[in-house]
């Protein structure tokens, strides 16, 4: 006989779930991070899922792996190229792009590439990047974590993402 609350104990998980740690920003309360790598235009390829007290640049490898989309082999003539923010800037970082065959560009949040004359040479791309984690909250079942089990959020996520993808071809196909 088995009482309400002693389900837990029985082979369900961990109390609160799997993959969540204790988020530094938010007085250590249970969290999770989302690792999310898109294209040049804001589509989502890659989502990975950890807890809030991991370091990104521990979830780049991970996030790299989990690209679902083939990418062309990089060369010395078309090398893949990967923009990061400075939270990637150390050397695990730096190692997990390299091991994928991509070259890094780590600039600061607000530094932009100037030209010889000290204008603006190119539009910033992080709005790029910074815009589809807020197309993906939303979707109101993942922007709070209810599920116990990881893979069962991470399919929600890879869900959502395919529906972002989704979206941006309708919309293509509609205007044409």
């Amino acid at each position: 006989m088995a009482l309400a609350g002693g389900r837990r104990y029985h082979g369900q998980g961990p109390f609160g779930g799997d993959l969540i740690g204790p988020n530094p920003t938010d007085l250590g309360k249970a969290g999770v991070k989302r690792s999310l790598l898109v294209d040049g235009a804001g589509g989502p390829l890659s989502i990975v899922v950890a807890g809030a007290n991991v370091h990104d640049a521990k979830l780049l490898a991970a996030t790299l792996a989990a690209i679902v989309v083939e990418r062309p082999q990089p060369s010395k003539e078309n090398p893949q190229q990967l923009c990061l923010d400075k939270g990637y800037d150390n050397p695990s970082g730096r190692r997990a792009a390299a091991g994928q065959g991509c070259q890094t560009h780590i600039r600061r949040s607000g530094e932009e590439k100037l030209d010889a004359s000290g204008e603006k040479h190119y539009p910033p791309r992080r709005w790029l990047v910074e815009r589809t984690p807020a197309w993906l909250s939303k979707c109101r079942a993942i922007l709070v974590r209810y599920d116990k089990k990881a893979s069962n959020y991470l399919g929600m996520l890879q869900l959502a993402c395919a529906l972002l993808w989704f979206r941006r071809q309708w919309r293509v196909a509609v205007l044409r």
